[in-house]
Parts: C-alpha cells; structure tokens; sequence
C-alpha cells in the first residue's frame, strides 16, 4: 500500500531500525534478511533525502531528521495496530490475552497477587507479563511496549488517561534490636545522622520519596543503595541503619523480618499510585476489565491488611 509514493510497509521497517539502531538486529526480529532490510533502508534514504541512520564508531545514530520521524513513524504504527487489534466485546473466561503492565517490585509484592487471585476467578487463560522499571516509562506506552503502566501520579505522562488505584504512606523501617526500636520512635535529627538504606531505580533518577526528601531540604547519609523496594527492610537487619518503605511493604515484610515499623520524624506526603494507559486504548475491553480489577485488586488487598491489623489489636 503506497501512501504519498511512499510504501506504507517500510514505516514498519523504519520503526524497528529506529528503535534497535541495528539494520541487523532489525532484520532479525521482522523475520528479515539483512540484505532486503537493507535495501529497504535505501529506499528510505531516497524517499526521505536523508541518510535517517548513520554509523558513528561501533554503532548507528539518528539523524536530526530521524529523530524528528521517529515518535510520529511510532504514533502512527501504534494507532494503526490498536485498531486492528481491537475487538468488540472482551471475555476474560475465554481470552488468552497477554496483558503487559509495568510494575515496581513494591505494587508487585502488595497489590499483583490480589489481582491474580480475582484474574484467576474469571480466567484461567488470561496471562500477565509484568515489566520492570524504565527511565521514561511514558515511552512504554508510547511505542506499544506495555498496556498499562502503575506508578506514581507524578511520574505520568500528561499526554495519556490516569486514574489513581490508591493513597500510600511511608515509615522507617529499622532493626528490633536497634536503639530505635528499643526507644519506640526516632527523631529528625537522629533520622538524619543515621545511615539509610535506599533505593535506586534501575534506568531510574530517583523514586517518590527520594524526591521528596531532596525537594524538602532533608540531609540524610545513604551508606547503602538497592535496585529493589522489597529488598530494602532486608538490609536493615542487624545493623543501626533505617530505611524509608512504604507502609503497606512494611506491614507485609514485618511479619517475617526481624524489624519495627516507626512513625517518620516529619510528614511525608502520600503518594498516589496511579494507573496509565495510552489515549488511543482508553475504549479496548480488555483494558476497561483490567483497569476495573486492579480497582477491585486494591479493596482486596486494604481488606486483607485491616484484617491483619484487627487481629493483631486483638492480641
């Protein structure tokens, strides 16, 4: 199909070689040969009078005309396949859609499981493939890389549909036999002195509560980094160190870790986690029945720590 002199079948071409900056590994993933992707390449190269990729050292760059085709080249592939795709009604109890959500280990250890018991309630087909951390996670979506997203309201995209799932809080987590544990609470300035497990988002600048921190002037000294959420309250033990957790991992962490949870020495603001998806999908089935069972996912999962804490008062 020609579109302008320009066959529609090359932009297909030109997003995988965009993306990977590798006329071979491109090749490689559209069931290509090399030759012919370089061919098309060529083609390319005429239609636009440009070189769109070029090779610098050991491996190829954009050109400033590439990188100008490079998200509408995307956008349009994108729209295109979510039309295609798209299908009237959705039927979880007979799909076997793979849904691909992008997920911290810590909405991965506290709300995941919920949604998978309620999945499996409705589907024992349906599939999830959950993806780790990127530096952009707006670009996920953006290049059909994921369906949903689920992080903090300030990391979305103002581009793209957001609706928030909950309301977290965050305490210090430290050691049961350090002296903050032992004195039952911990102040600003020993929040301060001491040393602080934090962590450290792979491909990632900084997280919400790192953010936080730096915005509100707090000083604290990180003697060691993590890349995970969930491994943090692990690494306080048996040392004087604290880490900051969200209150709910605490909770879930506590129950089998030698640690306490403390109330933070200054008001931390709550975080929103929030859910995203790309604009062109707002209407996708399968997307409105995951959007609603990570809602359901989260009543679960507040139900079942309230249970805890009741039973635990009752102790």
């Amino acid at each position: 199909m020609r579109f302008n002199k320009l066959d529609l079948n090359l932009l297909v071409a030109l997003d995988a070689m965009f993306t990977l900056r590798s006329v071979s590994r491109a090749a490689e993933q559209l069931h290509m040969s090399q030759s012919a992707l370089s061919s098309s390449l060529a083609r390319l190269r005429e239609y636009f009078g440009d070189d769109l990729l070029v090779q610098v050292g050991r491996q190829m760059e954009l050109t400033p005309r590439a990188e100008v085709l490079q998200e509408a080249v995307r956008d349009v592939l994108v729209r295109v396949n979510t039309t295609i795709t798209a299908t009237p009604h959705f039927e979880p109890a007979r799909s076997d859609r793979e849904f691909r959500i992008f997920v911290s280990d810590f909405t991965m250890s506290v709300l995941v499981p919920h949604l998978l018991v309620l999945a499996r309630a409705q589907s024992s087909s349906v599939r999830f493939h959950l993806l780790p951390q990127t530096r952009q996670p707006q670009r996920t979506l953006e290049h059909g890389d994921a369906d949903l997203l689920v992080i903090p309201h300030e990391f979305c995209s103002p581009e793209h549909p957001i609706e928030d799932l909950f309301k977290e809080e965050f305490c210090a987590v430290v050691w049961d036999q350090s002296r903050y544990a032992k004195q039952g609470a911990i102040s600003l300035a020993e929040y301060q002195a001491a040393g602080h497990v934090v962590m450290q988002p792979p491909g990632m600048d900084r997280t919400f509560e790192y953010t936080f921190m730096e915005n509100t002037g707090i000083k604290r000294r990180v003697e060691v980094t993590t890349f995970s959420f969930l491994a943090a309250p692990f690494l306080v033990v048996g040392t004087e160190r604290v880490a900051t957790v969200h209150r709910r991992l605490a909770k879930e962490v506590a129950r089998g870790l030698p640690v306490a949870m403390l109330d933070m020495p200054l008001r931390v603001n709550r975080m929103a986690q929030s859910m995203q998806w790309h604009k062109y999908r707002t209407q996708d089935p399968g997307l409105v029945w995951l959007r609603d069972l990570l809602h359901q996912a989260v009543a679960r999962m507040d139900a079942g720590i309230e249970a805890v804490d009741e039973s635990n008062r009752q102790k």
